[in-house]
């Protein structure tokens, strides 16, 4: 017969409320009647009824994150990092995390969030890749469902967000590669809807206006965050003349498809043409030449923003509920050839 909470009042001479509210965290119990509790618990071999906590309490200790992505599978290293650091700050804090992946902008994917809002299924979501109207964002906030997200939004309402300054690093990648002698600068951006975007763009065009060079137009370009976008966007700017002489990704996947249409074009990529991407995924140092690129710590932002929502959760005031960090500038041979 499995061991109840009744077998262990006995044990430990308290009441059944008691031993009930010690084994679920409650800090009305004095520590030293907690860790008694705890330790028969443990000795007794006793099992709680996961499912009958939760209803008591009306929560599933379930996280949902809906992942925006084309196709049954998502190929981006990125997400695969934010989707650890997020799973095993759950796992860390004893919730479960609920993964579905939909296209973004679809009906699929709002669905998807209005499923698991009315139905209940989870306590809290977590967003990433904001958009600069995000439908997401506000149904969350109209339905009061905790959420934190990766990225900021011009949505109306305050919400928890982590979020890496595109703007300072935008920055940063054009002067060095003005630096380096560059006058003639592409960017390959992501998507125009996605609230990052703006802010990248925003950081090159500050940084050529400062050096007092001129953005052409035709060398600003959108992709949409695979590698083949990025070969795409960036064989239609070397096809230019002039062509440019470098070429900003709007993330290192995008980037390696730019490295692969250059090396069609008959360039060698760090001598002829120099290419920088953004986030420092593993594969970044390994590519040939090594990317150039702008490190953010996407474990970590999965588990802070994890942590942030677990907090809301459990009635906890944010001390620093708007996170802004700062990228690294990384420079490899993509930009500057070994000598």
């Amino acid at each position: 017969m499995p061991v109840t909470l009744r077998d262990i009042a006995e044990k430990v001479g308290y009441s059944i409320t008691t031993v009930s509210r010690a084994l679920a965290g409650y800090d009305d119990v004095a520590e030293e009647t907690r860790r008694l509790i705890l330790q028969t618990a443990q000795e007794m071999g006793y099992h709680p009824n996961i499912p009958a906590r939760q209803l008591q309490r009306r929560r599933t200790d379930t996280l949902g994150f809906v992942i925006a992505t084309f196709g049954p599978r998502f190929s981006d290293p990125f997400l695969s990092e934010l989707l650890a650091g997020i799973g095993n700050e759950a796992a860390r804090h004893e919730f479960d995390l609920l993964v579905a992946t939909h296209p973004p902008r679809s009906a699929n994917e709002l669905h998807a969030y209005r499923r698991l809002v009315r139905g209940r299924r989870v306590d809290g979501l977590i967003i990433t890749r904001t958009r600069v109207h995000d439908e997401r964002i506000a149904y969350l906030l109209e339905q009061k469902v905790p959420f934190a997200t990766f990225g900021r939004s011009e949505v109306e309402g305050d919400f928890p967000w982590v979020d890496v300054d595109g703007e300072a690093g935008l920055v940063q990648v054009t002067r060095h590669l003005i630096q380096q002698g560059h006058r003639r600068i592409a960017i390959i951006l992501p998507p125009a809807d996605l609230m990052f975007s703006r802010f990248r763009e925003a950081g090159f065009r500050r940084a050529m206006a400062e050096s007092e060079l001129p953005v052409q137009e035709a060398w600003v370009t959108w992709g949409d965050l695979t590698e083949q976008g990025g070969y795409q966007a960036a064989r239609r700017l070397l096809d230019q003349h002039p062509a440019p002489t470098a070429i900003i990704a709007g993330n290192d996947v995008m980037a390696i498809g730019a490295i692969r249409a250059a090396r069609e074009h008959g360039l060698t990529v760090g001598r002829e043409i120099a290419i920088a991407g953004f986030d420092d995924i593993p594969m970044a140092e390994h590519t040939t030449p090594p990317l150039t690129t702008l490190r953010q710590p996407i474990y970590e932002i999965g588990r802070r923003l994890c942590r942030m929502l677990i907090a809301l959760l459990r009635g906890e005031t944010l001390e620093h509920p708007h996170v802004l960090l700062q990228p690294e500038l990384v420079i490899r041979q993509s930009t500057v050839p070994e000598a």
